[in-house]
């Protein structure tokens, strides 16, 4: 073999399980056509989950300074909006948490205490990050870590088999055991492979820029909801959004042209602004589909080539980093003989159904913003919803990911859900001893049989022993490479009972113990 897994794309959801594949021990390239990163706009926020993984990898610090470079390009932005209509505070704009169909959700009424809303750590702070720098700072950790990104190669056909897969590029041939398409929405391994992609067609047409335009005094800051169609502008300086309902384009591929851009604005808005430069421009559509099953032999999928959907909320790169997550330790541990091939079946188990709710929640929103009146009476009872407690902490909630959970054995409530960032009695972080992609035992009771119980996982499970004082009843708490509980008990829980549920969790995630491996 030349490689343990090739992985087609190199977009942030390629570049993110190639990273997770390396720190698992696995020899991978990235194949990714383009010869540079694409400059084109994509989204312009992450989600907690995303912010949660690349903070458990050690990138908190690098992703808060893209974050403070972004929020003083927002506030700029704001002065001169507020200069110009003479009103309005500086940070206006900048109290919302997200968005749900264009309906903006108010910060000061999340109720944080909530699963999921405030146990993130630091990484509840990151939001405002582009997708480009994103992708940005996971090239460079890819460099770091040893993966060979090979640019400007493009996947053209493959061959698998019981043993591997021969994959075919322009310019050579390269033999590995497995092959991961992260290649998008229109993936060429999707379809050379099979894959059965059933879904929802599009009925609508948008278009997302940055530009450079005139008389935009009387555009509205924001999401707006027209007779026509929907519409934002800002927070970023020229950026606008479009949204009409007359169906999908006649031609996805044509340029997306200065000339376009206005008469769709202007028919949105009903403004009359003149664009005069156009810097970075897309086209998409809410077409929604999702593969039957993201494994088919040698050959899986993640991200945009295994699930598309609209990009409103922001939730189509966290969802596609949660699969690279998820797979990444899994694969790693079978390509290295740790854990038999039965674990991948688990990839499609636990996030098959993540990625179905995500289509309905952007098939929700283009329900809810729809211009015909039955739309638009369902939206007025929706924004009444936001302007409650508990409405606003659902929506925030569902937007954030803190609802997934994944089927575990065992009856904690903690197990299948993304781990709370705990501060233990050293000053350290449960993120802090995750940088270096292993699953995680916390000992928090100082138990020698909770410890003992890991024997033959040594490579697999790092152990920390420490308190946390701000979890007092948490016995120890079994934490999967990506960062989710496999096992946890209560201090004071029966150590049998205890011990054997954290056995079974050790023998589902990372198979049989070193020691069972050579008997057998």
């Amino acid at each position: 073999m030349d490689y343990d897994v090739v992985v087609a794309g190199g977009g942030p959801v390629g570049l993110m399980l190639a990273c997770e594949l390396r720190l698992g021990g696995a020899r991978v390239a990235v194949l990714e056509r383009l010869t540079e990163a694409d400059p084109t706009i994509k989204g312009a926020a992450i989600t907690t989950p995303s912010a949660e993984a690349l903070y458990r990898r050690g990138m908190l610090p690098a992703l808060a300074e893209v974050q403070r470079q972004t929020m003083d390009r927002f506030r700029a932005f704001l002065r001169e909006r507020n200069d110009e209509d003479g009103d309005g505070a500086p940070d206006q704009g900048l109290r919302f948490v997200g968005h749900f169909a264009g309906i903006m959700l108010r910060a000061d009424l999340v109720d944080r205490t909530g699963p999921g809303l405030g146990d993130a750590g630091p990484a509840a702070g990151i939001s405002f990050v582009a997708q480009q720098d994103v992708e940005r700072l996971l090239a460079v950790r890819a460099d770091e870590v040893g993966v060979h990104v090979r640019r400007g190669a493009e996947l053209t056909g493959f061959d698998a088999d019981d043993r591997g897969v021969t994959v075919r590029t322009s310019g050579e041939t390269i033999r590995a055991g497995w092959l991961v398409g992260c290649d998008g929405g229109r993936s060429m391994v999707r379809k050379l492979a099979g894959f059965d992609f059933p879904g929802t067609d599009p009925e609508t047409t948008c278009h997302q820029a940055v530009v450079e335009m005139t008389g935009t005094e009387d555009l509205n800051v924001g999401w707006t909801t027209t007779d026509t169609g929907v519409y934002a502008y800002g927070p970023m300086p020229g950026r606008v959004v479009t949204v009409e309902f007359g169906g999908p384009p006649a031609d996805r591929e044509a340029p997306v042209t200065a000339e376009d851009l206005q008469a769709r604005l202007r028919h949105v808005s009903g403004v009359d602004v003149t664009i005069t430069e156009v810097r970075t421009a897309t086209r998409f559509t809410d077409h929604a589909r999702q593969v039957t099953e993201y494994r088919k032999g040698r050959v899986l999928l993640a991200g945009d080539a295994a699930h598309v959907h609209s990009a409103f909320g922001s939730q189509g790169l966290s969802l596609g980093i949660g699969d690279a997550m998820n797979l990444g330790w899994k694969l790693a541990a079978v390509t290295g003989g740790r854990a038999p091939e039965g674990l991948l079946d688990t990839y499609t188990a636990e996030r098959h159904p993540v990625g179905a709710w995500v289509l309905d929640w952007t098939r929700s929103q283009i329900a809810a913003m729809r211009p015909d009146p039955q739309s638009r009476a369902l939206r007025k009872i929706v924004s009444d919803l936001t302007e409650t407690v508990a409405g606003t902490t659902y929506f925030v909630a569902r937007l954030s990911g803190a609802g997934v959970r994944y089927e575990l054995p065992g009856d904690h409530p903690l197990i299948g859900r993304s781990a709370p960032d705990l501060e233990l009695a050293d000053g350290s972080r449960l993120a802090d001893h995750l940088h270096g992609g292993r699953a995680l035992l916390l000992d928090l009771a100082d138990d020698p049989e909770v410890r003992a119980r890991t024997a033959g996982y040594a490579g697999r499970v790092d152990i920390v022993t420490a308190g946390c004082p701000s979890r007092p009843e948490l016995g120890a708490v079994l934490v999967r490479p990506d960062g989710f509980t496999a096992w946890a008990a209560d201090a004071g829980a029966q150590p049998s009972a205890s011990t054997d549920g954290l056995a079974e969790a050790l023998g589902e995630s990372f198979g049989v113990p070193e020691g069972a491996v050579a008997a057998g």
